[in-house]
């Protein structure tokens, strides 16, 4: 049940960039959405902790910059570039540029942390330029500048994420992470999205889905819910289910399909099409980036859309040797 459920979750994940353009497209800025979604992620997860585990609000006082950090910039400069990158870019092409984060991770422990890697990254590098540069075709410079500008300082910032957060909050739980860091970057970006010019009535007027469904009409308030809801915390809690039946490295290949199911539901529904020399272009990305996701000697993944919707899931080393030794015992 493990691969099903990172695979659900890969697929919603992966469905909901589409969603965000919709909702972008019918009239909502960029920062609007951004803060419509922290917002509703911090008060589902902060619902069910409380249910769950009210202990879990408390956090050690040493930790409270870092959790600044990360809300500020690991959830809210992501959120933000990402939404700013789909407006611009293919939705499939703005979550490729997202997932040079896993490279990102990669080469700094190497070099800063002086963590040991594999020599399959240097591999996956030069897939990942070669493939990029087949996918931007720049000869042609087809693709906007600006949007593959934000793509990046999306990576960026979920490289900032998971760096700090995989050394630095190991021992938080992952909804109670969830919860303050969404907590954060609403605030932040309440000061500038400009939340307080949209009338009520916006979110009741029925908007065009676009694309090949532009006939069905359905209100705003109901492609924001699939946002927060079906896009963003369903998956997560798939994730987290997927994690505790499969290694980390496993779950971080699997999540890669992300980027295949951003690419076939934009193309599908917004009719994003790639010619064929981009898709060859995109599969040699995403095959440089799953060897990326093998090439640390520390188990952990890094999956964009964990930190982008409802927090990420940092699975340190023991935790999963002792998810591999309980599958052991288990095994006949």
């Amino acid at each position: 049940m493990g691969y099903f459920y990172a695979l659900l979750a890969a697929f919603l994940f992966g469905a909901n960039g589409s969603v965000s353009k919709v909702i972008i497209e019918s009239g909502l800025s960029a920062l609007q959405l951004t803060q419509m979604r922290v917002l509703g992620a911090a008060i589902i997860s902060g619902l069910v902790l409380l249910i769950l585990d009210r202990r879990s609000f408390r956090l050690p006082a040493r930790q409270w910059p870092v959790i600044l950090v990360l809300g500020v910039v690991g959830v809210g400069l992501l959120q933000a570039t990402y939404a700013f990158a789909i407006e611009l870019l293919p939705v499939g092409i703005a979550l490729l540029l997202e997932y040079l984060a896993v490279l990102i991770v990669a080469v700094v422990a190497f070099f800063f942390f002086k963590e040991k890697v594999h020599i399959r990254l240097w591999l996956a590098i030069a897939l990942v330029i070669a493939g990029l540069i087949v996918v931007a075709e720049i000869w042609t410079s087809t693709l906007n500048p600006i949007g593959v500008f934000w793509g990046l300082a999306a990576a960026i910032a979920l490289a900032t994420y998971f760096l700090v957060g995989e050394r630095q909050l190991k021992t938080i739980s992952p909804l109670a992470l969830s919860f303050w860091t969404m907590t954060i970057a609403s605030i932040f970006w309440s000061a500038f999205s400009g939340w307080w010019t949209l009338a009520p009535s916006t979110f009741v007027t029925p908007v065009t889905l676009g694309g090949s469904l532009e006939n069905v009409y359905v209100p705003v308030w109901a492609l924001v819910g699939w946002n927060v809801i079906l896009g963003s915390f369903a998956p997560f809690l798939l994730s987290l289910s997927a994690l505790k039946r499969l290694s980390a490295t496993a779950a971080g290949i699997v999540a890669t399909s992300e980027i295949v199911f951003a690419f076939i539901t934009a193309w599908l529904w917004l009719q994003e099409a790639l010619n064929t020399l981009q898709v060859i272009g995109a599969a040699i990305v995403l095959g440089g980036i799953v060897i990326a996701q093998t090439a640390r000697t520390s188990d952990v993944v890094v999956k964009a859309d964990l930190a982008l919707e409802t927090g990420p899931i940092i699975l340190p080393l023991d935790m999963t040797e002792e998810n591999n030794k309980r599958r052991q015992h288990s095994a006949p």
